[in-house]
């Protein structure tokens, strides 16, 4: 599926920033190609669409500097289950780290539902909308990045 099908919005994220109230990161996906491809890799082995916890949510650097300012990495969502990727996009890394350290700073505010929530649309109608806790970040050689990942206390990779 080509990566320019696809639309990326972030909002919730400018408190950090603003030292505001704390509010979920929300991730917005939306999808503008060929009608079916999109839901049908979101079908999972029952056949059914996939829940949160069937999919992952990864940032693949494309640049093996330590500066990421800049420079496009590659978003991902995968089925957690065929490892099959669902989705890919291209985004600037640096954009996509401010959002994981708002997540990250979400995530100590307390609340049980998920440290930011990820809506994927086709064509502005939402198909799915997953609150998710894990949101992994992989250098230009594909090696796990511990210290940007957002990895749940307790989970261990």
């Amino acid at each position: 599926m080509r990566r320019d099908y696809f639309d990326l919005a972030v909002e919730n994220i400018d408190w950090v920033q603003e030292d505001d109230e704390p509010e979920k990161p929300l991730v917005q996906i939306d999808f503008h190609g060929p009608d079916g491809l999109l839901k049908d890799q979101l079908i999972g082995t029952n056949e059914e669409i996939l829940d949160a916890e069937e999919t992952d949510v990864a940032l693949r650097l494309q640049d093996p500097t330590e500066n990421q300012s800049g420079h496009i990495g590659v978003v991902g969502v995968t089925n957690r289950v065929t490892g099959d990727f669902i989705l890919e996009l291209n985004q600037e890394a640096e954009d996509v780290l401010t959002f994981i350290t708002a997540a990250r700073e979400y995530g100590q505010s307390g609340d049980d539902d998920g440290q930011y929530r990820v809506e994927i649309s086709v064509e502005d109608d939402e198909l799915v909308a997953y609150d998710k806790s894990t949101f992994l970040v992989y250098d230009s050689d594909g090696n796990l990045l511990r210290s940007d990942s957002l990895i749940p206390s307790g989970v261990e990779l």
